[in-house]
């Protein structure tokens, strides 16, 4: 019988050290097939811009003289993920992995996250996913700075992709999204968590001097503010591993009679 399939993808391009500590995490559990963006797309989320051409182009992706054959896509991560389902894959991936990230992805803007974004675009399509992200300095975020440390993140990738492998989650789980500690090791404990309500990442206004000039809108970090112990942010300012279970499907978890009926006598004016 064949190896387990399993697609690594990011959103910090096809060059990143990440990628790489990702596929050499997860190599001992099957055959990795590596498709990433050619280019930076952090902060991408699910997003399928027009302007990509889904070109591909035939790359090499080594970590500690391990290589392995891998795509180079001109194409947001999750088109990157389109491109590997759809197209390259000779069978359905047993996992899909996206990461490992230079930076935590908390809260509820991981929807801003090409991350995450490639995660649910893989598992819209049935496949079992992870999105894994490693916490650094705000300044590494955007960075190939190989003297960062995913020794930890790999540790957990491996474990949590041998166990998405094994066994089915259970229905509504559609993604794992883990965030590790800087400085975690396989020592460091873990906790099933949810996403926190609260900023993490703190959205920045442009410094200009008229409308029309250069004006990007940065964003700041403010760590130490969880809305509970049972959140993301919480468990990465206790220096323990966040795993949050998310789902593609992003209905309210509300009583849908409820709501109906209290919009209804709203529209009354009742």
């Amino acid at each position: 019988m064949s190896r387990p399939l399993i697609v690594v993808t990011n959103d910090d391009g096809i060059r990143s050290p990440g990628l790489a500590a990702a596929a050499q995490a997860v190599a001992p559990l099957g055959e990795v097939l590596i498709v990433a963006p050619r280019e930076q797309q952090s902060g991408s989320g699910r997003s399928m811009p027009v302007s990509s051409d889904g070109r591909l182009f035939k790359v090499q992706v080594a970590r500690d003289g391990q290589r392995w054959e891998a795509y180079a896509a001109h194409a947001s991560p999750a088109q990157a993920v389109q491109h590997a389902l759809m197209e390259l894959a000779d069978r359905k991936p047993a996992l899909v992995v996206s990461g490992i990230n230079y930076g935590e992805n908390l809260t509820t803007s991981i929807t801003i996250s090409g991350t995450v974004g490639a995660a649910l675009e893989s598992a819209s399509h049935g496949v079992p996913s992870i999105a894994i992200s490693l916490q650094t300095a705000k300044e590494q975020h955007l960075s190939y700075d190989e003297t960062v440390d995913f020794s930890g993140a790999q540790h957990f990738l491996r474990m949590f992709a041998e166990k998405l492998i094994a066994q089915q989650m259970p229905f509504d789980v559609d993604v794992l999204k883990i965030d590790v500690p800087q400085g975690a090791s396989a020592e460091t404990p873990w906790r099933v968590t949810r996403l926190d309500r609260n900023w993490y990442y703190v959205p920045l206004a442009p410094s200009r001097e008229t409308l029309d000039g250069e004006g990007r809108i940065g964003y700041d970090v403010i760590p130490a503010n969880p809305s509970g112990p049972d959140t993301d942010v919480a468990a990465i300012v206790e220096g323990v591993v966040s795993v949050t279970p998310l789902s593609v499907d992003m209905t309210s978890r509300v009583d849908l009679d409820a709501l109906g009926k209290l919009l209804r006598d709203t529209q009354d004016g009742r």
